[in-house]
C-alpha cells in the first residue's frame, strides 16, 4: 500500500481558503466523506475535534494533519486540501498553515496502513515536499509529487543504517493515535542527533504496536533518553537514569534542544515509584483536580447508564401492569413481575452498586496508578454503605491517592529488596488501614452530615426553589458543551440520581440536548445566517441532540461563540426549569429520546424540550448575523 492508494482524487482541493481552524476542519471531514470511507462523519467530525482538543495537529513549517481513529471509518483514507493564503491554526511556531493532510484510520487490529500514514507525516517534515504541494496546479500533479517523494524515501529508507556500539542517546516517542506524531518526532529526533554528530536509538509507541524496543544494555549505557510522549509508557526501567520528559510536540518542533541537553550531560536524573509499572506521560505527570475525576466518571458512566436503565426498565415493566390491573404501587414497585425483579435486583441493581466504587477506585488510580486502585475501591464502598454517598466517594477516590503517595515517600528510603512487596504488601495493608480509619472516623461523620442536609435540602425544594435548580443546572449543561462546567452538572445529577432525586436528572439531560436540536432547526429556519457548509451538517445535530450528545454544538459555538453560546445557555436554562416546573423525572443517566418512556411525565418533558430548543433558535435567528455581513 501507498501514499496515493489511500488519496481519492475526490478528497484533495488545491487552493483553497479557511477563515479559521474549525472552518478548515469542517472542509476537510467534508472532503474526507467524498471518499466513502465514512460511516458516521458525525461522529468521526467529532472525533477529529476531540483530537485538536488534546492538543493542536499543527506541527510547524505551515503544515498541520489532523486525525482520528474511530469505529466510523471504513477504511484507511486521506484527504488533503492547500491553502496558500494560509490559515491560523494554532500552529506551534506562530505560522499560518498552507498544507492540510487529515487522517482517517479505521479502530481495528489490522494497521497495514499506519507505516503508509507515518510515513506521509515525516514527508511533510521536509519544506521541499510541502513546496511543491503548493505549486501543485491540478490533482493529477498533486498525486505525483506525493508518489515521487514517497518512492525516494523508500530508497532511502532501503540503505538502512547501522549503529555500531551502543548509542549515545536514546529517545521514545509517543502520541494518542500512534500514527503522525509518534513518527515525525522519531525524524525531527533522528535529524537532529545527526546534525550535532551524535547517535540515537528511538522506540515508537504506535498503532502498531512498539517498534524499535530500548534494551537494559543500550539503557544502562545512555548518556540520556527522551521522552517525548503524550501517552503513558513504562518508565520504571530508566530508573538512576538522566531522562528528558516533554510533549511529543516538543519531539517535533524542539528536537535541537532537547538533543543538546541530552548531551551536554544538564538531563535530571530520573527516580521511579516502587511500583513496577511505573508509566509517564507529561500529561499525567502534571495532574489535575479535574483531570483526576474525570478519570473516575469516565470509568463510572459505563455501570450508571446501563445499570440505570435496567433498573429504570424494572420501573415502566412495574408500572405498566400495575395501570393495567388496577393495581397501586407498593414498596415492592420494581421488582412485582419476575423480569422486573431479575433486571432490578440481578442485574440492574448489582452494577449500579459498583458506581461508587469504580467512582473513587479510579481517582485514585488517576492520582497514584495501580496501588491507588485497591484503597480507592475500599473507600468508594465504604460510602456507599455508608451515609456519605456520592460525595463521600470522591473525597475517598482522592483521599486514597494521596495516601498512596505519602507512602511511596515515606518508605522510599527502603532496601531495593523490598522494592517488590511494597505495591502488594505494604501500600495495601498501611493504605487500607489509613484509609479505613479516615473513612470511618473523618469522611464518614462529615460528609455524611452534608449529604444528609444536601438530601434534606433538595426533597424539600418545590415551587421556585426547583424552578431556579433546574434553570441552573440546564443552562451549565450548554455553557461548554462537554467541558468542566458541563460535566459538573452532569456529574451533580447522576451523584443525586444514586440519592433518588430523579427529577435533577430529568433537567440536566433535558438541558443538554437542547443546542444541538436548536442549531438544526436554526439552519433550516435562519438560512442566511449559515454557512452552505454549516446548513448542510445542521439536521444531522437533531439525532445528536435527540441521543444527548450536546457536543454536536460544537463546531457552531467555535465558529461564533459570542452569539450561539448565549444563545444555547439561555434555551436550555429554560428547559431545565421547565422540567422541573413540571415535575418530571428520570431513572436513566443517559439515552436522550430513547429513554423517554421511562421519564415521568414525559408529555410535560418533550414541552419544555421543545420550548427551550425554541428559545436557543429563535435567538440565534436574532443574533446572528447574516453570512453575507460577515467581515
Amino acid at each position: 500500500m501507498r501514499i496515493k492508494d489511500l488519496l481519492d482524487p475526490k478528497s484533495i482541493c488545491l487552493n483553497g481558503t479557511a477563515k479559521d481552524k474549525a472552518d478548515a476542519i469542517n472542509q476537510m471531514v467534508s472532503l474526507m466523506a467524498k471518499s466513502g470511507s465514512i460511516s458516521d462523519v458525525e461522529v468521526y467530525h467529532k472525533g477529529v475535534l476531540a483530537r485538536e482538543e488534546e492538543s493542536t495537529t499543527a506541527v510547524g513549517e505551515g503544515v498541520a494533519i489532523p486525525h482520528c481513529k474511530s469505529s466510523s471509518v471504513l477504511r484507511p483514507a486521506l484527504a488533503a486540501m492547500t491553502v496558500p493564503a494560509g490559515v491560523d491554526y494554532d500552529a506551534p511556531d506562530g505560522e499560518k498553515v498552507k498544507v492540510i493532510f487529515l487522517i482517517a484510520a479505521p479502530n481495528t487490529k489490522d494497521n497495514v496502513h499506519v507505516d503508509v500514514l507515518s510515513k506521509l507525516s515525516v514527508l511533510l517534515l521536509d519544506e521541499n515536499f510541502t513546496k511543491d504541494l503548493l505549486k501543485a496546479d491540478s490533482v493529477e500533479k498533486f498525486l505525483a509529487v506525493v508518489d515521487d517523494a514517497e518512492t525516494k524515501k523508500d530508497a532511502q529508507d532501503a540503505k538502512g543504517s547501522s549503529i555500531s556500539g551502543y548509542p549515545e542517546i536514546l529517545a521514545v516517542t509517543a502520541c494518542p493515535t500512534g500514527i503522525a506524531h509518534t513518527y515525525m518526532a522519531e525524524e525531527n529526533l533522528k535529524k537532529a542527533a545527526e546534525k550535532a554528530g551524535s547517535t540515537i536509538k528511538i522506540e515508537t509507541r504506535g498503532s502498531s504496536g512498539t517498534k524499535n524496543e530500548l534494551t537494559a544494555d543500550e539503557i544502562a549505557h545512555a548518556k540520556a533518553i527522551i521522552v517525548a510522549v503524550d501517552v503513558n509508557v513504562p518508565m520504571g526501567r530508566f530508573n538512576g537514569r538522566k531522562v528528558i520528559r516533554c510533549r511529543v510536540s516538543d519531539g517535533i518542533n524542539k528536537s535541537d534542544e532537547l538533543v543538546s541537553k541530552a548531551l551536554n550531560g544538564t538531563a535530571p536524573v530520573y527516580s521511579a515509584g516502587s511500583d513496577a509499572s511505573d508509566s509517564s506521560s507529561e500529561q499525567k505527570s502534571g495532574g489535575s483536580v479535574y483531570k483526576h475525576l474525570m478519570t473516575g466518571v469516565s470509568h463510572m458512566i459505563p455501570f450508571v447508564v446501563g445499570g440505570g436503565i435496567l433498573i429504570a426498565l424494572a420501573f415502566l415493566f412495574d408500572g405498566i401492569y400495575c395501570k393495567s390491573n388496577g393495581i397501586t404501587p407498593d414498596g415492592t414497585f420494581g421488582s412485582m413481575l419476575p423480569i422486573s425483579a431479575f433486571l432490578k435486583g440481578k442485574v440492574g441493581g448489582v452494577a449500579f452498586g459498583f458506581m461508587l466504587p469504580v467512582l473513587a477506585g479510579f481517582i485514585a488510580f488517576s492520582i497514584a496508578d495501580r496501588p491507588g486502585l485497591a484503597l480507592g475501591f475500599l473507600g468508594g464502598a465504604m460510602a456507599a454503605n455508608g451515609t456519605s454517598g456520592f460525595l463521600g466517594a470522591l473525597v475517598a477516590g482522592f483521599f486514597a491517592g494521596y495516601t498512596v503517595l505519602a507512602l511511596k515517600k515515606a518508605f522510599a528510603g527502603l532496601p531495593k529488596s523490598l522494592d517488590g512487596i511494597k505495591p502488594v504488601l505494604i501500600y495495601p495493608l498501611i493504605g487500607m488501614l489509613i484509609v479505613g480509619l479516615g473513612m470511618n472516623f473523618i469522611i464518614e461523620p462529615v460528609v455524611g452530615a452534608i449529604n444528609h442536609w444536601l438530601n434534606a435540602g433538595l426533597n424539600q425544594i418545590s415551587g421556585t426553589s426547583a424552578v431556579l435548580l433546574g434553570l441552573i443546572l440546564g443552562g451549565m449543561m450548554a455553557v461548554d458543551m462537554g467541558g468542566p462546567v458541563n460535566k459538573a452538572a452532569y456529574v451533580f445529577a447522576t451523584g443525586m440520581l444514586a440519592e433518588g432525586h430523579y427529577n435533577i436528572m430529568a433537567a440536566v439531560m433535558v438541558g443538554g440536548m437542547v443546542p444541538p436540536i436548536a442549531i438544526a432547526l436554526a439552519t433550516i429556519i435562519f438560512k442566511n445566517k449559515f454557512t452552505a457548509e454549516e446548513r448542510k451538517a445542521g439536521p444531522v445535530n437533531f439525532v445528536m441532540g435527540f441521543a444527548f450528545i450536546t457536543e454536536g454544538a460544537i463546531p457552531y459555538a467555535a465558529a461564533d461563540p459570542g452569539r450561539v453560546l448565549p444563545s444555547c445557555i439561555v434555551g436550555s436554562a429554560v428547559a431545565g426549569a421547565l422540567s422541573m416546573a413540571f415535575k418530571c423525572t428520570l431513572m436513566a443517566p443517559h439515552g436522550g429520546v430513547f429513554v423517554f418512556p421511562v421519564v415521568g411525565n414525559p408529555f410535560a418533558y418533550i414541552i419544555a424540550l421543545l420550548v427551550g430548543s425554541a428559545v436557543s433558535c429563535l435567538m440565534l435567528g436574532v443574533l446572528k448575523k447574516n453570512v453575507s455581513e460577515r467581515s
